[in-house]
């Protein structure tokens, strides 16, 4: 399981154009106005072969004095007592502010590592602005620029560093399958209605379950923990400091998984913040298995669950290849089907291909279709092999791997989905040099 790190600071100081960055996407909102609403504060990235969980806790800016001091304790309380590492944002521009040294006397209190991390540093000039935030008490200052990135190395190299070794299970061998989605999905009454009791507070209230919590499954020939995690919302819609929790413990359990099943409400759809989710477990290399729910409320024709996969399907492209289970936890429709989907995902995790075999199919394919040439130059694979990790990962050995593109992973990879059953699992491919 990867660590956990949180970017604190007061609004407007750059957390999303750093978050952006760092996870390579454009996935926060970035503008002016301070306080802007984010689609998402969570993502992956990595450092030096090390990775781990971005999250930005935003700022707040209405109210009085009194209101924003409550309300920044809360977010950084709770990223401090969920996070492994701090990531403590300042702007040069404006030097250190009384909202500063409001956040730093909550981060003395922490045991966790504190990165002061001064911003918008882009020319020779403002390097001198940043003498004054000594003041704040921390030892070691890294002034960088968001915007470029300038700067972002050598702290994010002290940064990894900071983090714990990562987790390796090994006490418990029973399968661990993530149930999440957005609140009030019917994430708890999926597990309730496996396992025939009431073990979940459910309500119509979005958000009644605020932990994350295991219960092993052993019905039917299969043995494995369920874990049910609090729903995931939109950053604009955490307003509950108990909520934020819920979201932080989320990501660890979708990190900590084997399979996730991925509850979508038939009756909202597929929307922005569910392929959030989607990605997030795809990002971290776990099983997926899409279960449609409240699918007896929704008013359909004999066309409509192919409709709606087609639909599922366009969204999540390319990695299309993902059960999508049609279920109703009210009525108990299809939720044994969902388990058993589940199983078969895990299996198909795990599968190992022996490397003689693999080579036997795959060369043959390689050879009929090459890779393109570039620069007048040829890549010429002559060995693969499937690495010895707990995801499907393969080496694909070659005299040029510079020079294969993602199209060509794209094309390699649909044929390992065509020759084996890796249905429900990302597949990372490496071109290495022979």
């Amino acid at each position: 399981m990867s660590s956990i790190v949180a970017i604190v600071g007061r609004p407007n100081v750059g957390k999303s154009t750093f978050f952006n960055r760092m996870i390579q996407k454009r996935e926060a909102i970035v503008d002016a106005v301070s306080g802007v609403t984010r689609d998402r504060h969570y993502g992956k990235s990595d450092w030096n072969g090390r990775s781990f969980t971005l999250i930005d806790t935003g700022g707040y800016v209405e109210g009085s004095d009194d209101i924003f001091q409550k309300e920044i304790d809360k977010q950084v309380n709770l990223a401090i007592e969920e996070a492994d590492a701090i990531i403590f944002m300042v702007d040069v521009t404006d030097g250190v502010t009384g909202m500063d040294e409001i956040i730093v006397d909550l981060l003395r209190r922490s045991q966790k590592p504190v990165f002061l991390t001064i911003n918008k540093v882009d020319n020779a000039m403002r390097v001198e602005g940043t003498m004054e935030f000594y003041s704040l008490g921390f030892e070691n200052l890294y002034s960088i620029s968001s915007v470029n990135g300038s700067g972002s190395g050598e702290l994010l190299d002290d940064l990894v560093k900071s983090l714990p070794e990562e987790e390796i299970r090994t006490d418990d061998p029973l399968p661990r399958f993530a149930v999440v989605g957005r609140p009030n999905a019917g994430k708890s009454s999926f597990i309730n209605a496996l396992i025939g009791e009431d073990r979940y507070i459910v309500t119509d209230i979005a958000g009644t379950t605020r932990d994350s919590i295991d219960t092993q499954y052993n019905r039917f020939g299969f043995d494995f923990n369920l874990v049910d995690t609090a729903g995931i919302r939109r950053k604009a819609k955490v307003k509950e400091d108990i909520e934020f929790y819920s979201v932080m413990r989320s990501v660890r359990a979708i990190e900590y998984s084997d399979v996730c099943l991925l509850v979508v409400d038939g009756t909202r759809g597929f929307d922005g913040q569910v392929q959030n989710i989607f990605w997030l477990a795809h990002r971290n290399n776990k099983g997926i298995v899409i279960l449609v729910n409240k699918w007896d409320l929704v008013e359909k024709d004999t066309n409509a669950s192919k409709a709606f996969e087609e639909m599922i399907r366009k969204e999540i492209s390319p990695f299309v290849d993902v059960p999508i289970v049609f279920i109703s936890s009210l009525s108990k429709q299809r939720i044994f089907k969902a388990v058993e989907t589940a199983v078969e995902v895990y299996k198909n995790r795990s599968y190992r291909i022996p490397t003689k075999a693999f080579n036997n199919v795959m060369l043959p394919i390689i050879e009929k279709t090459p890779p393109p040439a570039y620069k007048g130059k040829y890549v010429k694979i002559k060995f693969c092999t499937q690495l010895p990790t707990n995801h499907p990962q393969f080496a694909f050995f070659c005299n040029l791997p510079q020079y294969l593109k993602d199209p060509y992973r794209r094309f390699l990879e649909n044929k390992l989905r065509e020759e084996y059953n890796f249905n429900g699992i990302p597949i990372q491919i490496f071109f290495r040099k022979k």
